[in-house]
């Protein structure tokens, strides 16, 4: 089972890798920029993530290996997501998909979140770190 913690982004597998993540939603002008490119994908590499950022309660861009970056808009605004900048999932798939599901994590800990889907993932340019 492979777990994600969006802040301090851990891979439990073999190796613990750390990642970082921040919410920090975009100015208009930088918003403006950012292009599709491609097609939206169904699943990501999870081995290939290597930070991600959460904009706001229904937007995370997953930074990737070789700087693709694909942007997911949850179907669903996703209470707190953007405030605690923190999420984790559970998967026993290699890939992280749009069928799988996020978990807010709250501060402090120990207090669940919601729970909330995810949408495709289209890989954009553009994106700021």
């Amino acid at each position: 089972m492979r777990r994600m913690i969006a802040g301090a982004l851990v891979l439990a597998a073999a190796a613990a890798t750390g990642l970082s993540a921040d919410a920090r939603p975009l100015k208009p002008e930088q918003e403006a920029k950012i292009r599709p490119v491609g097609k939206p994908e169904k699943c990501i590499q999870i081995r290939s993530i290597t930070s991600s950022r959460v904009r706001d309660d229904s937007t995370i861009d997953f930074y990737m290996a070789g700087r693709k970056v694909y942007r997911n808009k949850l179907p669903h605004s996703c209470p707190g997501l953007g405030f605690e900048e923190r999420f984790s999932f559970a998967t026993s798939l290699s890939q992280l998909c749009s069928v799988d599901i996020i978990t807010v994590l709250r501060t402090p800990p120990g207090i669940g979140g919601p729970s909330c889907g995810l949408g495709e993932f289209q890989p954009i340019t553009g994106a700021p770190k």
